[in-house]
């Protein structure tokens, strides 16, 4: 989920992916700042809702896990 209102920068993972806890999966720009965001949990990637350009609401779902 975004913490934050802003854009997205660049989307790390894709679906199907294999991801860590602690693994970088988006950057994400705000007020002039990037943020990178990462897997909070071990999983794999079910769906990613962004692209790189989008504009994300806070709270906004932006990557789903399995």
């Amino acid at each position: 989920m975004s913490p934050m209102p802003g854009a997205i920068v660049e989307v790390v993972v894709q679906e199907g992916d294999a991801v860590v806890e602690g693994q970088p999966m988006c950057v994400i720009e705000a007020m002039k700042m990037q943020n990178i965001l990462k897997a909070e949990v071990e999983g794999k990637v079910k769906r990613v809702m962004v692209k790189g350009g989008d504009s994300v609401a806070v709270d906004e779902l932006l990557i789903e896990l399995e």
